[in-house]
């Protein structure tokens, strides 16, 4: 039996990954210590997450190792062996701010996990696919320099760039800017899997999300704009805007609709790509078009204050150009769009406060 491997099972992605990957009959084995909860505290716990994949795939196994334990990752890899036909490796310290707070942990869970887990595949399955979740912070802050102009409720590209159509595309730089400690150890990673594909010739792929979302996800304040945005408007929580006049711009790609790149990718694999995934210019919103979306299906007034100073290394506009990936995979489509995704988070928040 064919074996996915998941960094990250109990997160948004892996969640997704893992039910996806069993429905497609794998054998599915994750790797999750709920570090989520270390960075973000109890509420964000993706215990709850894990023990639903446990309960609900009879092909799953779960592993509840640190990441960055060269010897633990050894001894995973070694059990499962060449029956690893595809590692996604969504494990992650996905936050801005609490990487400043600890920048080597920020490191070794970001950048020296990856090249643990890269060098595990070439040890024990380098036929394997692996598939790394980067981010579009990766570029720092370089997308602040586009033209942009101001509307009543969101910052745009000017119609005259080229980028406004479809997007910002993989050609922009990754130098020069400021990305954020996340952001960097973030390249560190994207820069060594697109390495191992090309100097060693293995599966590798690198998706450089915009907004990753879904009911899966368990938000908070410093990750997860859009599912903790919808459990504040579904529970009268106050938020938080940070900056920008809350006019800042991110698309929106639902869990599934990621995940569906993955399988595409799987199965005609091209060593070393990079590939944009956002929700484009089919999905987006500001954060001011967030909260009135989010006022309109919960019924309810949204509880927010707004704080001048943004994010460092934060993005104005973000929308992700998916055509290099569309052009190569042509049968994979968007099924979500934004309000699809709000919806779908209200009423998952819902029925888990109800439990």
């Amino acid at each position: 039996m064919s074996v996915c491997l998941v960094t990250g099972s109990g997160g948004l992605i892996g969640g997704e990954t893992a039910r996806f990957f069993a429905s497609k009959g794998f054998d599915v084995v994750g790797v999750d210590n709920d570090m989520r909860s270390y960075f973000f505290g109890r509420q964000a716990s993706t215990r709850w997450h894990v023990a639903k994949l446990s309960e609900g795939l009879p092909s799953y196994t779960h592993y509840a190792e640190d990441i960055r334990d060269p010897e633990a990752m050894d001894r995973v890899f070694a059990r499962h062996g060449k029956d690893i036909a595809i590692v996604v490796h969504t494990a992650a310290q996905p936050s801005h701010d609490w990487a400043a707070r600890e920048p080597l942990t920020d490191f070794d869970v970001n950048a020296r996990a990856t090249l643990i887990l890269l060098e595990a595949v070439r040890k024990h399955c380098p036929e394997a696919v692996f598939i790394f979740t980067s981010t579009n912070k990766v570029y720092g802050d370089t997308p602040n320099a586009l033209p942009l102009v101001e509307t009543e409720t969101r910052y745009e590209l000017d119609e005259s760039h080229p980028w406004h159509a479809q997007g910002i595309d993989e050609t922009m730089s990754l130098d020069a800017s400021t990305h954020s400690v996340f952001g960097a150890s973030k390249v560190a990673a994207d820069i060594m899997v697109q390495e191992y594909g090309r100097y060693f010739g293995m599966n590798t792929v690198v998706f450089r999300g915009g907004c990753l979302t879904g009911s899966g996800h368990s938000g908070a304040e410093l990750h997860g704009f859009l599912a903790y945005l919808v459990k504040c408007g579904a529970t009268g929580a106050p938020y938080t805007v940070f900056g920008y006049k809350g006019k800042q711009v991110r698309d929106n790609i639902h869990s599934s609709d990621l995940v569906n790149m993955f399988w595409h990718y799987f199965n005609a694999p091209r060593p070393g790509q990079v590939y944009n995934a956002g929700g484009g210019r089919h999905s987006n919103c500001s954060m001011l078009e967030a909260i009135a979306l989010c006022e309109e299906i919960t019924g309810r007034e949204f509880n927010y204050t707004y704080a001048d100073d943004n994010r460092v290394g934060d993005h104005m506009w973000w929308i992700s150009d998916v055509s290099k990936f569309r052009e190569h995979y042509p049968r994979w489509q968007y099924t979500y769009g934004i309000r699809d995704i709000v919806t779908e988070i209200y009423e998952n928040t819902g029925e888990r406060m109800s439990r």
